[in-house]
């Protein structure tokens, strides 16, 4: 007897806490309270009422997309770093699961807090302690909202967006993924970049990264994989952050389809740094991401 409570005792210990949105949620109201206070440290306006104006994400939105907003805030943060005369660190990566859980987007909210806590003591600079404000009925796309504001605000705080070199770098690293995939599925790839076309858009950055989206939720569905609604990421008046979240979420939804064939030890490579690139050269790339996805007709789990 005193063995079975012993073991059930070690078990319980040893299992995993469930982290719910409501957590994660609280963790990113406490980064907030972080930027805003860095805003009023150095005297930048925070257009609070026009970031909130411009969350026009209302659909029903997955722990990976709040997985990979956090890795965009983390991009922002080497921005604030690089700015300041510190030194880059690596965003995270993960491996790929098919249903990524709620703890894992703590996890990131840890990684952000840590980063700017760590940046506010190589600046001198004398945090406040802030109180944690407990929340109920948060979901999924409530941490997503919260995550739009930071990243928002870390634009304030940089005083610049993404430019289309990151959008690029981003999308060389969808690149990296399918051209892994097709490997592993053993599809001849015979795909070759497109003509580079002089006048490219943000409007046209849109419409081929949404094209890409469509037809990954198309091989989603075709293995039973829930996907989301992401018409509402089109926005008329994009700016090339808005280009930026799109291909996040391109990678987002690659992860779980990595993971259903087999290919769950296999972390996207991290970002490179390129020189100067323009809206021209990531629409000729996202096109060839989206003909070596056209290649893909089927998928196997493995």
């Amino acid at each position: 007897m005193k063995k079975f409570i012993l073991l059930s005792l070690l078990t319980l210990s040893l299992s995993a806490k469930t982290i719910t949105p409501n957590e994660v949620y609280t963790q990113a109201m406490l980064i907030q309270d972080h930027i805003h206070y860095l805003l009023k440290y150095y005297n930048i306006k925070h257009d609070h009422e026009g970031i909130l104006k411009n969350v026009t994400v209302s659909t029903r939105l997955k722990p990976r997309n709040s997985w990979q907003k956090a890795y965009e805030i983390l991009v922002k943060i080497n921005m604030l770093r690089s700015s300041y005369n510190l030194s880059r660190v690596e965003p995270v990566g993960m491996e790929p699961v098919e249903h990524l859980n709620p703890a894992m987007v703590y996890g990131m909210t840890q990684r952000i807090l840590a980063e700017i806590k760590i940046f506010e003591v190589r600046k001198g600079i004398d945090m406040p302690i802030f109180k944690l404000k407990n929340f109920i009925y948060k979901t999924p796309l409530d941490v997503y909202n919260s995550f739009f504001h930071i990243s928002a605000s870390f634009d304030e705080l940089n005083r610049a967006e993404l430019s289309p070199t990151y959008v690029f770098a981003e999308t060389m690293r969808i690149y990296d993924d399918l051209t892994l995939v097709l490997h592993y599925l053993n599809i001849s790839d015979n795909t070759i970049p497109s003509t580079r076309l002089v006048k490219v858009t943000v409007a046209d950055l849109i419409k081929i990264a949404m094209k890409v989206l469509e037809k990954l939720q198309k091989l989603q569905r075709s293995v039973g994989i829930e996907s989301s609604d992401f018409s509402s990421f089109a926005k008329k008046d994009a700016t090339s952050s808005d280009v930026y979240t799109i291909t996040g979420m391109i990678l987002a939804e690659l992860q779980p389809l990595k993971a259903y064939i087999g290919l769950s030890e296999s972390i996207t490579p991290p970002a490179l740094r390129y020189g100067k690139k323009v809206p021209a050269d990531i629409e000729q790339l996202m096109n060839w991401n989206l003909r070596k996805l056209a290649l893909i007709k089927k998928l196997e789990r493995r």
